[in-house]
């Protein structure tokens, strides 16, 4: 498989694990000039924009480590702009999943609920 292969795989993965834990998918490749948010969920109470990162078992950087500080502040620029264009009344969340995959096995998929936040950012939500 193709390293875009590979890393499709993995948003599907994150999108089912999701929406097992009672999530609907919005939106998946949301992107606007200088950012895209691999899936967008929600379950009612929360709007997840989610940043999905795929790695090998042997990779040097892992997937939360490789969601930098200018990473984030593309997906919450990102994240704004799809709330403007689609009013919501659910709270923001920011949150990466890390999924472990050997080819197209998927060994494991890590996840942390709101990874980050918006402080900082001249943005409102």
């Amino acid at each position: 498989m193709t390293k875009s292969e590979i890393g499709r795989l993995g948003e599907i993965k994150v999108c089912e694990y999701l929406t097992g834990k009672g999530y609907r998918i919005v939106t998946r490749n949301y992107r606007i000039k200088g950012g895209e948010i691999d899936i967008i969920a929600e379950n009612g109470r929360y709007i997840a924009f989610v940043e999905v990162k795929t790695r090998k078992p042997d990779s040097m950087v892992g997937g939360f480590e490789a969601v930098n500080k200018r990473k984030q502040g593309l997906i919450i620029k990102t994240a704004a702009d799809y709330c403007t264009k689609n009013p919501i009344q659910l709270q923001p969340r920011f949150d990466i999943a890390q999924v472990i995959a050997d080819d197209a096995a998927i060994l494991r998929i890590d996840y942390i609920p709101n990874a980050y936040d918006a402080t900082g950012y001249d943005l409102i939500f």
